[in-house]
């Protein structure tokens, strides 16, 4: 018989701290602590910052009065008005969620207040038996009595090393064990807690980068108020050592702090950012350069038309091209499209693929298998968490969702994975309950999961926002994989290792992901899944709080983990009346997709018609331009001939006035010609003057 030696019952005590009480008698605890209820041990809010306790005290009133319904009155004092504007800028919030939110707000500015409360009775220590395998000590976490492994399970007949981090041993000597979670003993100064960072390992150094810290969410992810660590930080896997990465003042200065985002290793030493989320959100999304060489960073320049800006998307390295997918844009818009930056043209392309892709998400895994195939399994939208599994071969550009095989995981968000090999393991995630223990293996040809390991408790492996890289292990050639940071109700900056062993390593001939009889199916059926899926969380979350409600004896464990035909019959009611909404939906789609094509029809001929008139209205045009030009021309021509006309009667009436003349002068030379004439002495004209008279 062995008994927990005097510093493991400590730090078991320090665990259950922070969950020992169930809501709402956590809550209640929390403010009295706070001063909310008259505790007289309370230093009350005065201690916190102003923010803090305006938010303190509006989720306490939204926990205990419900929604602010008492009209804004004239003339109160500054901080009245601030304390009614905080309240009643909670909306509706639900009861539950003002205190959960009022315990994570104290937690956050007081971490050691639950180690205060002066009528908290620590739990009794179970002695742990080490004949037994496993032996378990019991940890109440929230209410409820779970099993906490202290031993490691006989493997190949050998009983293994104890699994708590304060009795394992110290040094390079902890990443030993296979398939089991070790924390290794590190030096240098800790990065400061975090989770939604990036991580990437180029040279065995494990580089973090970003995140978010003390980060406050109420009811817009916008709203927020986060602390990003800008300056990346470097593990050397080698000695177990943090140090700081100086940045020097590069083309572009420091990177915008960001959260949500990618750190790929690239180039063999630098790193690029890619994407994330950022306190003034930029229009599209942008990739930052890290040169490791000269500690500056900079802007990478890219050609294209670059995707919208997000945060939560998944960033794949194939090839020579990065592959993003979903996320989530700045306006809190769940995205599922697709596009590919070719990192040797630097080149954008939004890609049109075929089949069902994964229905729009974030906070999700995705892995590449044999440089073909693209793999994306889990993520959450605003309200529901996914344990999908969807595959996109990149050569046809095809969405399939093959059936998955072995132990299937449980639907989660804000999980992270790494390959090693065939296989592709996930960690943490949590499916908005709580988080999730198991570290779970696909091997990516097989389509098989499998648990790797369980942790117990609230650990920082089981959280959300943590990263997850794989790198070799002391020159020796074997992989380990390295767990950095999370939440899971504090935010972490703890280092975790583990040692995947060969059994892991599934061996497969199978050249494809996804069979062609599982393809010919899915044709048939994937339209529908996306519903199931969502249909079958909310039943296994419904059956996972009967459970875990009712888990203090191993008969109540089986009997209400076996649902009564009454809840079967309500969960198939409603799955009847959701396929049937869907084929609605469909037949709808159906005849708006008709009408729409016909719209388009109609709007084709009008354009045609359009274009008619318009070519008909030009010739017109002309016509009438070239008439103008000849009306101008003959008015020309009229002028001028009233000209001649004045000209013609000129000349005719002078024409008319030699006439009677010439009729003059004849008639006098007949009145004085002959020979009485001559006779008179009067000269006979000339030839001369005759013509002239004439």
């Amino acid at each position: 018989m062995l008994v927990i030696n005097r510093k493991l019952v400590m730090a078991m005590a320090m665990a259950r701290g922070s969950s020992g009480l169930a809501y709402p008698e956590r809550f209640y605890a929390a403010a009295t602590y706070a001063g909310f209820l008259g505790s007289p041990t309370s230093a009350g809010t005065s201690k916190y910052s102003n923010d803090a306790a305006l938010l303190l005290y509006a989720l306490y009133q939204q926990a205990t009065l419900g929604p602010c319904n008492i009209p804004k009155p004239r003339g109160w004092s500054p901080i009245e008005q601030s304390k009614w504007t905080s309240w009643n800028g909670l909306g509706n919030m639900a009861s539950t969620e003002a205190m959960r939110l009022f315990v994570k707000i104290l937690e956050e500015e007081d971490p050691g207040w639950y180690s205060r409360v002066s009528n908290y009775v620590a739990e009794p220590v179970v002695e742990v038996e080490v004949n037994h395998i496993p032996d378990v000590v019991a940890v109440s976490e929230n209410g409820n009595i779970f099993p906490e492994t202290k031993t490691i399970p006989i493997e190949n007949g050998n009983l293994s090393e104890t699994q708590d981090k304060d009795v394992v041993s110290e040094g390079l000597g902890v990443v030993s064990v296979y398939d089991q979670w070790v924390a290794p003993a590190v030096s240098g100064t800790l990065p400061k807690p975090r989770y939604e960072h990036g991580a990437a390992v180029i040279d065995d150094k494990m580089y973090i980068f970003g995140g978010n810290h003390n980060g406050r969410y109420l009811n817009d992810l916008q709203n927020f108020s986060g602390l990003a660590i800008p300056l990346p930080r470097v593990l050397n896997m080698g000695s177990w050592t943090w140090s700081k990465v100086e940045v020097r003042a590069g083309t572009s200065g420091k990177t915008t702090p960001c959260a949500g985002h990618s750190l790929i290793p690239w180039d063999g030493n630098k790193l690029l950012s890619v994407a994330g989320h950022t306190k003034d959100p930029f229009e599209t999304l942008q990739v930052k350069v890290f040169d490791l060489q000269t500690c500056t960073w900079s802007a990478l320049k890219t050609y294209g038309k670059p995707p919208v800006s997000r945060g939560g998307q998944s960033v794949t390295l194939v090839g020579t091209t990065l592959v993003i997918f979903g996320g989530q844009d700045a306006k809190r818009s769940l995205l599922n499209d697709l596009h590919i930056l070719d990192l040797e043209s630097m080149t954008w392309d939004e890609m049109d693929t075929v089949g069902v892709p994964p229905s729009p998400r974030s906070d999700h895994a995705a892995a590449v298998h044999a440089d073909r195939y693209l793999l994306i399994f889990g993520g959450g939208s605003h309200a529901t968490c996914f344990n999908d599994l969807h595959v996109l071969d990149l050569q046809t550009m095809e969405w399939s969702r093959p059936i998955q095989q072995g132990e299937i995981p449980s639907p989660r968000a804000g999980h992270v994975g790494v390959t090693v090999g065939e296989n592709w393991f996930i960690v943490g995630g949590g499916n908005n309950k709580s988080g999730v223990s198991e570290t779970v293996v696909l091997n990516m040809s097989t389509l098989v999961w499998s648990v790797v390991t369980t942790v117990q408790g609230r650990v920082p492996l089981a959280c959300e926002g943590s990263s997850l890289v794989v790198s070799s292990y002391n020159g020796e050639g074997e992989d380990i994989l390295v767990s950095f940071g999370g939440y899971n109700g504090r935010y972490n900056n703890e280092v975790n290792v583990l040692k995947p062993s060969h059994k892991s390593t599934l061996q497969s001939k199978i050249d494809t992901p996804v069979p062609d009889s599982v393809s010919a199916v899915q044709n048939v059926t994937n339209a529908t899944r996306d519903v199931e899926s969502e249909f079958e969380t909310g039943r296994e979350g419904k059956i996972r709080e009967i459970v875990m409600d009712n888990i203090d004896s191993e008969p109540n464990i089986t009997k209400l983990q076996e649902p009564n035909e009454h809840l079967l019959a309500i969960l198939k009611a409603e799955k009847e009346e959701l396929e049937s909404t869907l084929a609605k939906e469909k037949m709808q789609r159906l005849q708006l997709k008709q009408e729409l094509t016909e719209a388009e029809t109609r709007n084709s001929d009008f354009h045609k018609e359009l274009q008619s008139v318009r070519g008909q209205l030009a010739a017109e045009q002309s016509r009438c331009f070239k008439l103008e030009v000849d009306v101008a021309e003959l008015r020309q021509k009229l002028q001028t001939m009233d000209t001649l006309q004045k000209e013609l009667q000129i000349l005719q009436r002078q024409k008319a006035a030699a006439s009677e003349q010439a009729a003059l002068n004849a008639k006098q030379r007949q009145s004085s010609g002959g020979v009485w004439g001559w006779l008179a002495g009067t000269p006979t004209p000339t030839p001369t003057q005759k013509v002239e008279d004439s």
